[in-house]
């Protein structure tokens, strides 16, 4: 136990000696063909703080390294035999050097190429020759700090790491004496369980303690195998086990052997034997010593659980302070990269910025000032660049198409169509975008502006021209309808000019109904006027539904079908009755006459997603994708009597109510869809 004392003790003492050593000079390499070079650096560089090292080539240079410890590397790049890059490399390539920094001195290789082949190498510096002498000198003591400092750390980490360790061990070690110390104890009060087995392996006595340990009582054990105490109950059942098990323990006398004991629950421990032979009257008797050692084996595998970690920690922290130098190289050269890299990314932006055709501008947060502003911005508002930059932004010129108001610049806009004024007055339209932005930690405004003054003028004319072209097909569509009656109304009264007789109640039912037919073409045409006065109020689309239904249901018996009624609780509506009345009975009519015999036509309302939702759904062929294409058009239809407003009314009182009409087709029938607003722009 001295021993491990004096061990655990010795890293203490080699910290001492190590504290005591007075710090030596720090080793500076200088590296070059030329003595009368060597002998300007030394000039340059003397000092009672260095050690200066002269080396000729890079073949000494690198001989050196092997035998000290250098803070700094003054290399030169033309040598003959290895050169200053070559050099450089092998230095780096090392483990235990690569870290010591390397600055090169030359006098020729001053071409940026050369430069940055020394930079690739490994230098931190490169010094064209003739030098400032002071220059070279405090760049010469900064490096000689940082070594100083690096190396004043890793001294201090390693003493406060050893120390740490010695308190661990010297608390170990305390551990381990009072173990032993309670180990003695127990022996000298005879805790211990012993036992005498005969040849046979047959327990002659017992000590108290096996009662403790074991389980048994000591009259238990006489007479039973003391395989017994060693062996699983099932094991024990075994004769070639009991008989391996005797012979083992026999061949172990005057050994301390190590074994697992069983309990007479069963249980198992850890214990130390030790086995004792003797001859009684010829007879060989056997005394067995049974020591628990399971609180032994825990500490041990404790202390070798804390040892492993603090091996860990050791070697984490000295894998750590490695990296640390080598991150300090890659920091460098990585700071370079990303200047190089911001600077192509500011060109970049630049030319996007420059050959936009968009109007863009940068104004600041702050106070609305404009930072900065694009060719397409002047040439679109004809200002000049001095009568903008660094002024507040005119927001007064800038006013939203939907409210007439000015926009508001500071809040982030996608696509807004506007109306902006330029230097002449001219008022010209565009969709604004706006995105916040920081630029050199300033919050910025970036102002995009597409100007379609061109594109919203030609939209203008082609809406016209369509106007100018349904205005001319409806013309020639009431045309062709109005004629129809009103050339038999003429037929009639020109038979009644040349004859003489009264006309008969049956003529005059005819030119009746034709005159009637032809008013009620004006009056649906004149209900597709956009113009047209809606008496809206807030009510039930139920109630109108129920309303309608007897007629509806009338209507279908009279060609034997079929009318279903779903109706879904629904909010109130703004609602012109009439109009809805006549919406529904076209639509529900256009259902009745697509369906054969016993078909079935649903009506359903109910509520979806804010919306008020009328569905009828009739059981007919469907409708045909070319006919579909045409629906809502005026005076199209498909019936030989129709007038072929119907549907375009149904959409003409939709668009009125901000509703939306979809339709759906199948050859299992068609379903109309009509969607109300619960709360419409207009309510």
């Amino acid at each position: 136990m001295e021993i491990v004392t004096r061990n655990l003790s010795r890293p203490k003492n080699s910290i001492k000696k190590l504290n005591s050593v007075p710090s030596n000079k720090v080793n500076i390499l200088m590296v070059d063909d030329r003595p009368e070079n060597l002998l300007a650096l030394e000039a340059a560089l003397m000092s009672p703080s260095y050690h200066l090292v002269r080396a000729s080539s890079g073949k000494e240079a690198l001989k050196y390294m092997l035998q000290q410890d250098f803070a700094v590397i003054l290399l030169d790049v033309q040598m003959p035999g290895l050169n200053g890059f070559e050099t450089a490399k092998l230095i780096k390539a090392r483990e235990k050097t690569k870290h010591i920094p390397i600055i090169f001195i030359t006098a020729i290789s001053q071409d940026m190429e050369h430069v940055l082949q020394g930079y690739e190498a490994g230098a931190v510096d490169y010094i064209f020759k003739p030098f400032q002498p002071e220059t070279l000198k405090r760049k010469i003591e900064q490096f000689v700090k940082i070594h100083l400092n690096h190396k004043e750390s890793m001294i201090q980490t390693v003493q406060e790491q050893t120390e740490e360790l010695n308190e661990m061990l010297d608390r170990a070690t305390f551990h381990l004496r009072q173990s032993e110390a309670l180990s003695k104890a127990i022996g000298e009060t005879i805790l211990d369980t012993i036992i005498t087995f005969d040849d046979q392996g047959l327990i002659l006595s017992a000590n108290p303690a096996v009662n403790s340990m074991f389980g048994y009582n000591q009259r238990e054990l006489i007479g039973r195998h003391v395989c017994l105490l060693f062996l699983k109950e099932k094991e024990g059942n075994s004769e070639e086990s009991v008989l391996y098990s005797l012979t083992a323990i026999k061949q172990s006398i005057g050994k301390v052997i190590e074994s697992v004991a069983y309990r007479k629950d069963n249980s198992s421990f850890h214990a130390d034997l030790l086995i004792g032979g003797t001859k009684i009257e010829n007879h060989e008797v056997f005394v067995c010593s049974i020591r628990d050692v399971t609180e032994r084996k825990e500490m041990e595998e404790v202390k070798k659980a804390q040892f492993n970690q603090m091996e860990k920690m050791v070697d984490t922290r000295t894998l750590e302070l490695t990296k640390a130098n080598v991150e300090l190289q890659k920091e460098i050269v990585e700071r370079k990269r990303i200047a190089a890299h911001l600077y192509r990314s500011q060109e970049r932006f630049r030319k996007i910025f420059e050959a936009s055709p968009c109007l863009m501008a940068i104004c600041s947060r702050e106070d609305s000032t404009i930072i900065d502003i694009n060719s397409s911005w002047l040439s679109f508002t004809g200002y000049q660049s001095y009568e903008l930059m660094n002024k507040k932004i005119n927001a007064e010129k800038f006013i939203d198409e939907l409210t007439g108001k000015p926009v508001h610049l500071g809040q982030k806009i996608l696509n807004k169509k506007i109306h902006y004024k330029t230097k002449e007055g001219e008022i010209r339209e565009g969709l604004l975008s706006t995105e916040i932005i920081d630029i050199a930690s300033e919050p910025c405004t970036l102002i995009v502006l597409t100007d379609v003054t061109e594109r919203v003028h030609l939209e203008k004319q082609i809406a016209r021209l369509d106007r100018l072209n349904l205005i001319g097909e409806m013309a020639a569509g009431i045309a062709h309808e109005i004629r129809n009656p009103m050339t038999t109304v003429q037929g009639f009264l020109q038979i009644a000019r040349t004859d003489n007789e009264l006309l008969s109640s049956e003529i005059i039912d005819v030119m009746l109904e034709e005159l009637s037919r032809a008013n009620s073409i004006i009056s649906e045409f004149l209900n597709l006027a956009k113009n047209k006065i809606s008496m809206k109020k807030r009510q039930n689309l139920n109630s109108i539904l129920g309303a309608l239904s007897p007629l509806i249901q009338a209507e279908a018996l009279r060609s034997r079908k079929y009318v279903k009624l779903e109706l879904h609780e629904c909010p109130d509506i703004l609602l012109d009755e009439k109009e809805i009345r006549q919406l529904i009975l076209n639509v529900a009519l256009n259902g009745l006459d697509a369906m054969m015999p016993n078909g079935k036509l649903t009506i359903k309302s109910y509520t979806e997603k804010e919306k008020v939702i009328l569905e009828i759904r009739d059981e007919g062929k469907g409708i045909h994708p070319d006919i579909l294409e045409k629906i809502g058009t005026p005076f199209f239809t498909t019936k030989e009597k129709g007038t072929g407003l119907g549907l375009a009314i149904c959409y003409s009182v939709a668009k009125r109510h901000q509703a939306e009409i979809d339709i759906k087709t199948g050859n299992k029938g068609t379903i109309f869809s009509i969607r109300f607003q619960t709360n419409p722009n207009n309510g």
